[in-house]
């Protein structure tokens, strides 16, 4: 067991005139921890005699607070926890805050997880409870990730206290996700999550007769996600709201032939028919929600709607990913399968199994659409084989606000102009917010306005000259991406004359000498930033990154294997195990290839910011393992 948090002095050792609560005592300690043994509440500081110990403990499993889940192992149940809240809220000199488990705590400087834990179990959060203990976040980096979680409108801030918003509740659900919480402990936080809308729907499906249960858990599903007051401004009825999400969730595959018309449902549930077309086109059609809708015409003014990560959109592109990679490994064999034959494949399987067969001629029209929207997982990969496999880009941009880049080329450039301008807009009305003019940067990136990011990097070292290092790196970076790796060095070599010893610059430095090739430069650099610190894994994994680039690979994964052992949890780590895989490939080893890709690839996935780096680290593993199983395929042929 990890180190335990502790109640405060005050609860400890209260004034003479107080008695202490061993009740509150005790269910503090199992709120505050995984789980506790009875010799944690006999040892200091807590300290309670054995014969009160076993006096309340006894009363308090009795009363179902707390249940023994193995021997000598205590926890609090979801009543216990009620019963602490409310003990705490008689506390009257003190807010006693619940923190986070140590599965949450230890796994790197998830700043973001942290925050959203914290305003979700204790109502709301002041600036100062990060700044001390457990947390300890600096105020450079706690300001750079509230205002991130608030641009992103996960938090509210009123009266110098942060709130979180329903937005906010459904990433904090998603988060729990990543860690190794046990299923009953991720059911009850969901289960407080659905609990607080239950009045409003139950409401909602008393009065308008919603009986059917597929109905109400589509419903449920889209209003936990669909955050209201995305659209409040606009649409003043949050019970209007409720009724367009209704008309998406009666309205799906599922539920063929029956359908209910926009008509219909405008008569019937009393909402104007061009306030419903509106809000279903703006939920369907545009990027109002981060959900992407899929719509199917069966005829003329009749459609059916389904959304991403449900059960139907998963099997349905589980199918088409399959079919779409059979065509290619078959390629190999002789055969070749144009898009027509592709989708011919599909429509076969899924009339049979997923949609009513009425819906062919729709799904034919719509599996192009479809498969293109697929496509960046596809044609992202005919690209990797030109990649160089380092974190350089994961060091430069990790600490900035994440850029939410549509997965569908296409639809953010047709959005690329009016992003700028939305960024410009943001910058003119707070011209010395440092992110904003790094998210611009990004986004010219994305679409390699070399020119214009470098001119914009001009702009920010008049405004930050205090940021210069970071600053003139993503100009060297910028460089690297136009291919003008020598300038980029240059801009290098210039800093670490003013900046000798940052280690992060000779580390740097190293990136760029082996992308012109000298090997013998980039690895000296790298001996000697091991040796000065030897417990920063960072420097190892580069060294790894280098080894590769000169196919030193048995030497590239020792050094790998190094960073893991210094620190399994840094935020690169997924990427070293990818690594390590590639190495074995490259030695034949598919064993061992197989297994560190298969654990690169289960991190990544977990990984919940940078959606165009966890991308295209998803999409490396995805190639290296089809071009293991295409090796396979070909020895059983041979």
């Amino acid at each position: 067991m990890g180190k335990l948090n502790y109640p405060s002095d005050e609860i400890l050792n209260p004034s003479k005139q107080l008695r202490k609560n061993y009740d509150h005592i005790i269910l503090w300690m199992l709120a505050n921890n995984e789980s506790c043994e009875w010799s944690n509440f006999e040892q200091k500081p807590v300290e309670i005699p054995i014969s009160t110990l076993s006096r309340h403990f006894t009363k308090l499993i009795l009363k179902g607070y707390i249940e023994k889940y193995s021997r000598g192992q205590y926890r609090i149940t979801s009543e216990g926890k009620k019963r602490f809240h409310e003990l705490s809220k008689e506390k009257k000199k003190q807010r006693i805050l619940s923190y986070p488990p140590n599965v949450i705590l230890k796994r790197g400087r998830n700043y973001s997880h942290w925050i959203l834990w914290m305003v979700y179990n204790n109502g709301f959060c002041k600036r100062s409870d990060f700044l001390e203990e457990p947390f300890s976040i600096n105020q450079s980096s706690l300001s750079k990730s509230l205002n991130s979680l608030i641009q992103k409108g996960y938090l509210i801030k009123e009266n110098k206290r942060y709130i979180i918003t329903q937005a906010g509740k459904s990433e904090y659900s998603k988060i729990l996700l990543n860690y190794n919480l046990d299923r009953q402990t991720i059911l009850e936080e969901e289960r407080k999550r659905i609990d607080k809308i239950t009045n409003k729907t139950s409401e909602f499906f008393g009065k308008f007769n919603i009986t059917d249960d597929h109905v109400k858990f589509r419903f449920l599903n889209m209003v936990l996600k669909l955050d209201y007051s995305e659209v409040k401004a606009i649409l003043k009825e949050e019970e209007d709201f409720y009724k367009i999400l209704l008309f998406i969730s009666i309205n799906h595959p599922d539920f063929y032939p029956d359908y209910l018309s926009f008509e219909e449902f405008s008569r019937f549930y009393k909402l104007k028919k061009r306030i419903l077309d509106f809000w279903v086109n703006e939920i369907i059609e545009s990027d109002l929600y981060n959900l992407k809708f899929f719509k199917l015409d069966i005829s003329s003014n009749k459609y059916y709607y389904f959304h991403s990560d449900q059960k139907l959109e998963k099997i349905l592109r589980a199918i088409t990913e399959e079919h779409i990679a059979a065509n290619k490994y078959l390629e190999k064999f002789g055969r070749s399968g144009s898009l027509n034959s592709i989708i011919n494949d599909i429509l076969e399987e899924i009339c049979e199994t997923l949609f009513n067969k009425q819906f062919k001629e729709s799904l034919r029209d719509f599996l192009p659409r479809y498969i293109k929207h697929l496509a960046y997982k596809i044609e992202i990969k005919k690209e990797l084989k030109e990649e160089t496999y380092d974190k350089l880009e994961g060091i430069i941009w990790q600490n900035m606000t994440e850029i939410m880049l549509s997965q569908n080329s296409e639809t953010l450039e047709s959005q690329y102009e009016e992003k700028i301008k939305e960024i410009d807009k943001e910058i003119n009305l707070s011209p010395k917010n440092y992110e904003l003019y790094n998210s611009k940067i990004r986004v010219l990136l994305y679409f390699n306005q070399y020119n214009d990011v470098l001119m914009v990097l001009e702009k920010m070292m008049e405004l930050f000259p205090e940021n210069e290092i970071d600053i003139m790196i993503k100009k060297a970076f910028t460089l690297k991406k136009d291919k003008n790796l020598e300038a980029g060095l240059e801009i290098i070599e210039n800093l670490l004359e003013k900046y000798p010893k940052d280690n992060s610059l000779h580390n740097y430095k190293a990136y760029w000498l082996s992308y012109l090739g000298r090997k013998q430069e980039a690895l000296e650099i790298l001996q000697e930033l091991v040796e000065k610190e030897p417990e920063e894994g960072l420097y190892y994994d580069t060294y790894g990154e280098i080894l590769i680039t000169f196919k030193q690979y048995e030497k590239a994964i020792e050094e790998f294997q190094k960073a893991i052992k210094i620190d399994p949890n840094e935020w690169f780590i997924h990427q070293t195990y990818i690594k390590i895989g590639i190495c074995y490939i490259a030695l034949e080893n598919f064993k061992l290839a197989i297994q560190n890709l298969k654990r690169g690839k289960e991190l990544t996935s977990k990984i919940i910011s940078d959606l165009e780096s966890k991308n295209k680290w998803l999409a490396i593993v995805d190639l290296f393992l089809a071009e293991i199983e295409e090796q396979r395929h070909l020895l059983l042929s041979n």
